[in-house]
Formats: structure tokens, C-alpha cells, sequence
């Protein structure tokens, strides 16, 4: 008997453990909610800025020593080599118009932000409205800093017979066949001058003669050589000369007169409205440069523009400070080539 009560206890047991069991398999089950993964703050998800730069720079000046471009870039490389702590060696590289060396650092280059181009209005908005295929287009670069502006200046040798601006345009009207006159090429900035202010005039663009150059540095000497009768430079770029008594300036382009010569009337107060050509330099790049390089550029360069030292120096050279970030350059180049192919064409310059 007391085996028995030992068996039934031990099998009510076991029903019972089967019962809980089953229970506990049909009844539902708590979930347990998945870990949230841990958020991560913007800083901590951007990818850091690569340092830059971490070795010397090339800066190519796709003109001759000595011009404006030139002395502007030299300038910034000395600033910009203190800032960063690099080297930024200016190498000149010039011809075609200042498209040898764009192409150069935009297409031969790599685009990894150690060759920077000095860019100016005559390898820019001026050789994309002068050339039907330009070499070196707007798209080719991303349009970084401008830097600096100059007006535009007529110059002519020192004892030449013209005593105004007036007298030497109702010259250059009735014959526009002795004209002379000295350009980097057909794209030029000089070119551009000439063709806007001939335009303004009533003369004949085409029975000029153009006579091609490596930039200011040889082209206002031959002026002051006699070899040409007019040179269209910036005031710094022709100041060299007209301190030596070498030529002498006419006028100089835009409405207002140069803060750099302020005895010299301007072309419309000599009776032509409209000349609105003026010279401008800065830094682009070619297109796939990472934009950490290109915002270091354009930040730095916002900084030197307050800089005295600089801003001395452009005065010494007699450039304006006219700084433009990445966005407003883009446009002003926009506009720019638009009204230059539309001279160019109109003056039959495009080639």
C-alpha cells in the first residue's frame, strides 16, 4: 500500500509538470525589445577633413613674369605660404593667350587641389567669347576666389602727338588702318578694351591691326619703343613705364577715375559712354577638386583681403580689392561671358 501511494504520488507529479509545461508553451510570449543602436552626433558621423595642404603647391601663372596676374599671385603665395605653412611656388607658364597654362592646370594637372590656377579675365569669360572652340571653357573649373580689379588704361608712347583722349579717338576714326595696337592674343583683355571702345566710337574694328605679345612686361615697352601706337593695360600694369617717362596714359576706362591716377580723365569724360571692360584676377581649379580644398582657399583669401600687409602690397601694384566668394564669381563670370560673346561676335572677333 504504501508502494502505491509512493507510484501515484511520483505520476501526479509528472502529469502536473506536463501540464505547466504545455500551459507555458501555449500562452504568449513577452518580447523583448531590440537594443536602440546608439545615436551618433553629426560631428562623429562626418568623415574628417583630410589635412590640406601637406606639401608644396604649384601656382600657375599662364603669363609672363612681371604683369598683373603675376604680382597679384606672387602676393598671395607669400601670404598663403605663411598662413599654411607650405610652400606655394608661382610658376609662369605662358602663350596662347594665357590658354597654355589653364590648360595646363585644369586638364593636365591633377585635380587633387596642389596645382591652383591664377585666373583672370582674359583666359576666362574673354577666350570662351573670342574662340568658337575655346581650349579652356567655364566648365573646366570651379570658379574659387577673385582676388583683386584694375582699370582699364589707353596708353601711347610719351611724346606721341595726341594731347587727350578725344583728339586721339577722332584720329584713330579717320584712320583706323595706322592703328596699332598690342594684345596677348585675339581673346585678350586688351582686345576686348580696344573692340568696346572703338565700338563707342564709330571705328572700324576690323582695319586695325593687332600685334600679339606675351603680356603687359613686353607689350608696353614696345609701345614706348614705338614698335606700337596703343597699349590697353591695367594702371599697374603701365605704371612702371609712365613713372620712367617712358608713355603716357590717356584714359582710363569706367565711370569713375582711378584712384591710383587721379589727374587722368576718364573715356567718358571724354565724351565715350559705355566702356565698361575691366580686368579682374583670382584662383580656380580644375573640376573634381575635392571642396574641402576649395573652401580652405576661399576662406583664407577672405582673411587676406583684411590683412594691411595685403591690402598694401595690392596698393603698391595698383589693384583694387575686389573680393568675391565661390557663389558671386560664378555669376559675375556668367554675366560676363555673356556680354563678351555678344561684343565678340558683334565686332566679328570669334575665331
Amino acid at each position: 500500500m504504501k508502494g502505491y501511494k509512493q507510484w501515484s504520488t511520483v505520476v501526479m507529479s509528472f502529469l502536473m509538470a506536463v501540464s505547466v509545461s504545455a500551459c507555458g508553451a501555449d500562452s504568449p510570449q513577452v518580447e523583448q525589445s531590440a537594443p536602440k543602436p546608439a545615436q551618433t552626433s553629426p560631428s562623429e558621423a562626418a568623415a574628417p577633413t583630410p589635412d590640406y595642404p601637406t606639401k608644396q603647391i604649384e601656382y600657375i601663372v599662364p603669363y609672363s613674369a612681371g604683369g598683373g596676374v603675376d604680382l597679384v599671385a606672387r602676393a598671395t603665395a607669400d601670404y598663403l605660404s605663411k598662413e599654411w605653412g607650405q610652400p606655394i611656388v608661382v610658376v609662369n607658364k605662358a602663350g596662347g593667350g594665357g590658354a597654355v597654362g589653364a590648360e595646363y592646370a585644369l586638364k593636365q594637372a591633377k585635380p587633387d587641389g596642389y596645382t591652383a590656377l591664377a585666373v583672370n579675365v582674359s583666359n576666362t569669360t574673354m577666350l570662351t567669347a573670342g574662340m568658337l572652340n575655346s581650349p579652356v571653357k567655364n566648365e573646366d573649373q570651379i570658379y574659387t576666389t577673385r582676388i583683386g580689379k584694375g582699370t582699364l588704361a589707353f596708353a601711347v608712347k610719351a611724346d606721341a602727338p595726341w594731347k587727350n583722349f578725344a583728339e586721339f579717338s577722332q584720329w584713330v576714326k579717320a584712320n583706323p588702318e595706322q592703328l596699332t595696337w598690342t594684345s596677348v592674343g585675339p581673346a585678350g583683355f586688351s582686345a576686348f578694351g580696344v573692340a568696346e571702345w572703338l565700338d563707342a566710337i564709330g571705328a572700324d574694328f576690323s582695319k586695325t591691326r593687332m600685334i600679339v605679345t606675351k603680356g603687359a612686361s613686353d607689350s608696353v615697352p614696345k609701345v614706348a619703343g614705338g614698335h606700337a601706337i596703343l597699349a590697353v593695360h591695367t594702371v599697374g600694369e603701365i605704371m612702371p613705364m609712365l613713372q620712367a617717362g617712358k608713355v603716357k596714359i590717356l584714359a582710363v576706362s569706367g565711370k569713375e577715375r582711378s584712384p591710383f591716377l587721379p589727374d587722368v580723365p576718364t573715356a567718358e569724360e571724354s565724351g565715350m559712354k559705355g566702356l565698361t571692360v575691366f580686368w579682374w584676377t583670382g584662383v580656380s581649379f580644375a573640376k573634381g577638386t575635392p571642396d574641402y580644398v576649395v573652401t580652405k582657399w576661399q576662406d583664407a583669401i577672405a582673411k587676406m583681403e583684411k590683412d594691411p600687409a595685403f591690402a598694401k602690397k595690392l596698393t603698391d601694384i595698383q589693384v583694387e580689392s575686389a573680393y568675391a566668394n565661390r557663389e558671386d564669381f560664378n555669376q559675375d563670370v556668367i554675366r560676363e561671358t555673356e556680354y563678351y560673346t555678344e561684343l565678340a561676335t558683334k565686332k566679328n572677333m570669334r575665331k
